[in-house]
């Protein structure tokens, strides 16, 4: 499944605590062992912020998978977002979706994000983590999980951040639905509202001045 091997001691933990001894002596049904198809496959990447390293150096695919099981033994294995470093990244995309804003399937998007405080960090960033990864491996946005092509964990010391990012920022019914199912399925409260902005805004302006296009 791995198709990369992140740095040792870094996202991975032991994979011995997943195998699974079979008694010799008991028949094992073989429906136990059938895999659940994801409809779509994903894959995670990590980026670690080396400054003598570029961009595209520092990114690092760990794994792509395309069942439920598969998926569960990878999150498993990885450190949660509250015990990376500064400055690095999870990134889980749809199969041939890179993580980056000129990707052909990005550049005409944009993301939902939302920045936490620093308290956060301990009570609520794995939790929402998680549940936005299963947002996205479930295909939680019905009728418009077409349009989602990823999402993204900025651990960052004044405040993380998380994105689901879309590929068409123009297609508004399916942005605003994305957004409104996003910050339900989190159980965020009503206010503050979330911004959505295009990836053409934050590539060429500061985070600070980048307009939203829509709120939810």
């Amino acid at each position: 499944m791995a198709t990369s091997e992140p740095e040792p001691g870094t996202e991975l933990k032991d994979s011995s605590e997943t195998s699974v001894a079979v008694p010799s002596n008991e028949t094992v049904n073989s429906e136990q062992y059938i895999k659940h198809p994801l409809q779509n496959r994903w894959a995670l990447w990590y980026f670690k912020n080396d400054k003598s390293k570029s961009w595209t150096e520092n990114l690092r695919l760990i794994a792509k998978f395309d069942t439920v099981e598969d998926f569960w033994a990878l999150y498993n294995h990885i450190q949660r977002p509250s015990k990376l470093q500064f400055g690095c990244d999870y990134c889980l995309f749809k199969d041939g979706i890179k993580p980056m804003w000129e990707d052909e399937l990005n550049k005409q998007g944009g993301r939902w994000l939302i920045t936490l405080n620093k308290q956060q960090r301990h009570n609520d960033l794995d939790r929402y983590w998680l549940e936005t990864l299963l947002c996205l491996i479930g295909e939680a946005f019905n009728d418009y999980s077409d349009d989602v092509c990823g999402a993204v964990v900025n651990v960052r010391p004044k405040g993380d951040k998380l994105s689901i990012w879309t590929t068409n920022c123009q297609n508004r019914e399916a942005v605003v639905s994305i957004g409104q199912s996003y910050k339900e399925r989190l159980g965020l409260p009503l206010k503050p509202v979330i911004g959505y902005q295009s990836h053409d805004d934050t590539s060429t302006k500061s985070g600070s001045t980048t307009k939203n296009l829509y709120s939810a």
